[in-house]
């Protein structure tokens, strides 16, 4: 019998051609477009995998994490994301996700991780990854401190020794991968 996955993610298209790739290679695969439909899913049959895209059109994929892991004990999570920062990383882990990955992903990749995840090493799918850039240790940095203020802009620019506006302006922009 072959494996079954999991696809939590609003992207039509991206969804989509993951479930047909992981067909493909001999996965059955079921998509949900939104955590209440993944959770339904969930709770009628027994996934191996799952894949959960962190930026939902209604709420964030991470309050999610948790019921999935609740009702899929044995599957491997799979946190999915456009915007990665170290601060979600941290809480994806924290609420049950077996690993993250920034997206554009292909299956490739996402096999990949999942495959890092069955062996306990969440930090190896950043084998090989180049240095992250100075705009996007910054973006690092911020999120973070956000983190530790619990999104208050006001005192995370006040932490920053910033002006609360030029904060606005970075939180604003979303760095490049790299």
């Amino acid at each position: 019998m072959s494996a079954a996955f999991l696809i939590l993610d609003d992207n039509d298209v991206f969804a989509d051609t993951l479930a047909r790739s992981l067909v493909r290679r001999g996965f059955r695969a079921t998509v949900a477009r939104s955590g209440e439909e993944a959770l339904a899913a969930a709770r009628r049959e027994a996934f191996d995998y799952a894949t959960i895209d962190l930026q939902l059109a209604q709420d964030s994929g991470l309050q999610w994490i948790s019921p999935l892991r609740e009702a899929l004990p044995l599957a491997r999570l799979l946190v999915l994301t456009g915007y990665a920062s170290i601060a979600t990383t941290v809480q994806a882990i924290k609420s049950g996700a077996d690993n993250y990955l920034a997206k554009p992903a292909n299956v490739d990749s996402i096999l990949s991780a999942m495959a890092h995840a069955a062996e306990g090493d969440a930090g190896a799918s950043a084998e090989g990854a180049t240095p992250l850039s100075l705009d996007r240790l910054e973006w690092e940095h911020i999120q973070r401190v956000l983190a530790e203020h619990q999104g208050n802009v006001s005192s995370t620019a006040r932490a920053l020794n910033m002006h609360r506006r030029t904060l606005q302006r970075k939180l604003a922009k979303r760095p490049v991968a790299k």
